[in-house]
This record gives structure tokens, sequence and C-alpha cells, in this order.
């Protein structure tokens, strides 16, 4: 069986299933494995219908066209690569997803979340580049931008502690990738411990 090409993802469910993602195969991007893809929809539920959804570092989108696909009423994805994120908005037309339901951002994802656009999101896909240290960062600005009983989903190359006001509602590893999915429990204060 050929290698699939390192430079394509596959969206596995929903309006778009078995469609195929482009993105420059000279960008540092690493799409979600579809095994863990296919874990975190089973996790969230096959259809996100109605749901406002963010993909904090888009790269390939795989986690945020797989949430249009599965019926997300928005998706929003933050990318800072503008190539990636030409590529974004090429698989967006190519799909015929565009506005209000896909909106794309270009610029650093802690920089939106830090911005005073008042949106808030039912999932937000939380996947930075490995080793970046940036998930603690990113949840720490997060919970302003959540909506009531909002889900965040997180992966890395590390597990995370979610502490108190963060509780984990589930955890899964695939070799090197550790994906949680979390949620906000607190207004006051709190945060998260081990190797964000």
């Amino acid at each position: 069986m050929p290698a699939r090409p390192s430079n394509r993802v596959r969206i596995i469910g929903g309006a778009w299933r078995s469609r195929v993602l482009r993105f420059p195969a000279d960008a540092n991007v690493r799409p979600t494995p579809d095994r863990v893809r296919e874990t975190l929809f089973n996790w969230l539920g096959q259809h996100l219908t109605g749901r406002r959804c963010l993909d904090l570092f888009a790269g390939a989108g795989a986690l945020g066209f797989e949430a249009l696909s599965r019926g997300a009423a928005e998706v929003v994805m933050v990318e800072r690569s503008r190539n990636v994120l030409a590529a974004l908005r090429e698989n967006g037309a190519a799909l015929g997803a565009g506005a209000p339901r896909l909106r794309l951002v270009l610029g650093d994802a802690l920089h939106f979340l830090d911005s005073s656009e008042e949106a808030k999101f039912d999932v937000v896909f939380v996947d930075p580049p490995y080793g970046s240290r940036l998930v603690g960062e990113a949840l720490a600005r997060l919970p302003a931008r959540l909506a009531r009983d909002a889900l965040v989903y997180v992966e890395g190359d590390a597990r995370v502690a979610a502490g108190p006001p963060w509780r984990l509602r589930r955890y899964g590893r695939a070799g090197a990738v550790h994906y949680h999915l979390i949620e906000w429990e607190g207004h006051d204060h709190g945060g998260l411990s081990g190797d964000v």
C-alpha cells in the first residue's frame, strides 16, 4: 500500500467525509492523526450542529474542517503562517466552506485570545507546535472566550494535568500524541499543572 503524501490529510466524517485537505509540503504542520480525530469526535458527539468552534493553531485545518463537516455553525481558524492560511483558504473554497460558517484569521493565537473580540465558543481546539509550551499560555487566556458548558480539546507531546477549576473529561494517547478533553468549571482563579 503506497504511503500517503505527507502534505495531505483526509476528513474522516460528516458531509465532506473522504475529502482531501492539502497544505504546503514545506510547512511545519502536523495534522492530528486520523485515529485521534476519530476518538475526539466520538467524545464530542458525531454531530456538532449549531456549535461555534475555535481552532487556535489551525495548521492543516483538520480539526476545524472536520467540525464544519459535522455541522458546526461556525469555525474560526487562527493561523500565523501566510502560506498555510492561503492553503486553508483554498481548501475552504474547494469544500464550499465560506462566510459566515468559516472565518480565517491571520495572526498569533495568543494575540487573538488577548484581542478585544468578545466571541464565545462551544468547542476550542488547542493543538500548538510540540515543545512550544503554548498550551498553558493558551489555556490561561481561554476562560473569557468560553461559552457555558464549553469543551476544550488539548493535544501535545506530554500529558496535561488539569487542576481546578479545569476538569479533565477524557484522556488518550497514541504513540507520542497525548490528547485531552477538558472543561472550565471556575470563574475566579485556578490553573494547570504538569508539562504545559
